[in-house]
């Protein structure tokens, strides 16, 4: 079995960013894979189910162990969340025979990890995105987002056991009110 491999997906419903990385053998993230689906049939039942095929591919080809998806945001348009919504639950549902873990990061939170600032927008993720991983070239929006979604992961998860170490440490010093909360609102 190959070490940890983390699939990144910036679902959409006429493109799907997608991207696989994982670390090298000095601890640094590398792209193994980076692409856009492009769905291009007419009807959206067949966009969704070509969605799921290419994913599937993907993931016999690559892999992953783990997968990254960026969560749905809705700002105005409640039609296109719901599109987005139903591209989302195809590419979980497709990783789905691979058993993997899925783990679903907020949009800022991603921009966030990669660019230090959670309003960046998609010029500043691309940007960012060729440093971190050395790339000859400007990733398409897309690919860039996977790569985000997945080095966003990569980043959370490696700090994971320092929060939960620095958050016990603080625990133990709270004081005994509210220490009583923390009893009366976990039943």
């Amino acid at each position: 079995m190959h070490q940890r491999r983390i699939l990144g997906i910036d679902p959409g419903s006429r493109i799907t960013g997608v991207a696989v990385i994982e670390k090298n053998a000095a601890g640094i993230p590398i792209c193994l894979f980076g692409g856009c689906i492009r769905l291009t049939a007419k009807e959206e039942s067949q966009r969704l189910g070509s969605l799921f095929e290419q994913l599937q591919s993907i993931v016999n080809t690559y892999q992953p162990t783990e997968l990254a998806i960026e969560q749905v945001f809705v700002h105005k348009n409640v039609r296109s969340a719901l599109k987005l919504g139903q591209a989302r639950g195809v590419a979980i549902a497709a990783v789905m025979q691979a058993q993997l873990t899925v783990f679903e990061y907020a949009p800022r939170l991603i921009k966030q990890a990669i660019t230090g600032h959670g309003g960046a927008d998609k010029a500043q993720v691309q940007h960012m995105v060729q440093v971190l991983f050395a790339l000859e070239s400007k990733p398409q929006a897309d690919t860039a987002d996977a790569l985000a979604v997945a080095l966003c992961h990569l980043h959370t998860d490696l700090t994971a056991p320092n929060l939960s170490r620095s958050t016990s440490r603080r625990n133990n010093k709270r004081t005994a009110a509210w220490k009583s909360y923390d009893r009366t609102t976990s039943r």
